[in-house]
């Protein structure tokens, strides 16, 4: 993530406001930018950042204990917002470059309509097999323990509430997070290619002002968003920041060895205070004033230590990895890759997934042995998933399809 960066050259960059028959390019950027090869690490770690999600999504299990959420502050989904930044950048930072704002800005916005019709779709699956389990089962606790109850008592209000991403079931927060994101970021990206680190600073003000005066959107039926956009717009812009230059600005950092050993001081505190949160008799011996600021751990409004943790795993990870790691390559790390690669459809199919696993879990699958094969299932499907999507778009794009399709 920090070899293969954006260049975006020192001269300023063009902007021209077009009229009469080119009024629709109100703005285009003129620039050069060189296309980089793929960083496969960035595909390692989404898949693992999906997988991740899937298993922590199973609650009351022993599969959570797989998850890094139990052993530090940040989980995969602060590593799933912070690849997204930077991948969406490196994809459409280029393409508004190269073919101007308009062109940018219309392909990121068809992204987000691909990712809100998939969140739809997952939205009503989903309400559809909780809402059938629990009445065909006759257990009702599912409809309130995955937030489906109000479709009982208001069920056009609760869907017209879904649409707008207001009324959101269980676990069923993070792709409304992503699409809202996405959705701000042509006028981001547009100013971002233009002046990078205002923009940084600005999205950290945002964070600051949000955290402090308690901004978040309202959900359905009560409450707030879980994931504040407010505040986990910082690690989307973060990740874009790093695409556009901003990694290789801090290349330096990686020989740092005071800078490395500070992130490994923080990573062990991490998992120290992580550990007291979840088992009580540990909490007795934490002072009161970090049981004050770390506990519980502020997800909904990203606490600093979470930023502070992912940044410090990922300083430590990209100065062990480099991007040619022949490790890379390993059949075993392939699953994740693909998965990875195939990062929407690996996610809505492990969120389903986890509703799925719980149940069979709460049917009778309670010993560890059975969980560790229900999460080991629940794994192989997305993996099959990715590699069914892959060989699904390598047939597309062969010429002898195109031909059959003419035919």
């Amino acid at each position: 993530m920090i070899d293969d960066t954006i260049q975006v050259p020192g001269r300023p960059l063009r902007v021209a406001f077009l009229l009469h028959r080119r009024l629709w390019e109100t703005i285009t950027i003129r620039s050069v930018l060189a296309r980089p090869r793929r960083d496969v690490r960035l595909d390692l770690f989404r898949g693992l950042a999906n997988w991740l999600i899937f298993l922590g999504h199973v609650p009351d299990s022993a599969l959570v204990w797989f998850t890094t959420r139990n052993y530090g502050f940040s989980d995969g989904a602060d590593l799933f917002v912070l690849i997204s930044g930077y991948t969406a950048t490196f994809v459409f930072g280029s393409m508004m470059m190269e073919r101007g704002f308009v062109i940018g800005a219309t392909r990121l916005l068809r992204r987000v309509w691909q990712l809100y019709v998939a969140h739809l779709l997952l939205f009503f699956v989903y309400l559809t097999a909780v809402h059938y389990l629990a009445h065909s089962f006759d257990d009702l606790h599912l409809m309130d323990q995955f937030n489906v109850a109000p479709l009982m008592t208001f069920p056009v209000e609760t869907l017209s509430e879904g649409l707008i991403l207001k009324f959101k079931p269980l676990n069923l927060d993070v792709l409304p997070l992503y699409i809202v994101l996405m959705a701000a970021f042509p006028a981001v990206l547009w100013l971002m290619l233009r002046w990078r680190n205002a923009v940084m600073i600005g999205s950290l003000g945002l964070y600051l002002a949000a955290r402090h005066y308690g901004w978040n959107w309202p959900s359905y039926p009560a409450g707030v968003w879980y994931f504040n956009p407010f505040a986990w717009q910082l690690l989307f812009v973060f990740g874009a920041w790093l695409a556009l230059g901003g990694a290789a600005a801090s290349r330096w950092l990686l020989s740092s060895r005071t800078l490395l050993v500070a992130s490994c001081g923080f990573l062990l505190f991490a998992f120290a205070m992580t550990l007291a949160e979840r088992i009580p008799s540990l909490r007795d011996y934490v002072p009161e004033g970090l049981t004050a600021i770390f506990i519980p751990n502020d997800k909904t409004n990203l606490g600093p230590y979470r930023v502070i943790h992912l940044a410090s795993l990922v300083l430590i990870v990209v100065s062990l990895v480099p991007s040619d790691w022949p490790g890379l390559k390993s059949p075993f790390l392939q699953p994740l890759i693909r998965c990875g690669q195939q990062s929407l459809s690996a996610f809505c199919v492990g969120l389903f997934l986890s509703f799925v696993a719980h149940f069979v879990i709460e049917s009778g699958a309670e010993g560890i042995w059975a969980q560790l094969v229900v999460g080991a299932a629940g794994l192989w499907v997305m993996t099959i998933v990715a590699y069914y999507r892959t060989w699904s778009k390598d047939v597309d794009r062969s010429p002898s399809s195109g031909r059959e399709a003419g035919e």
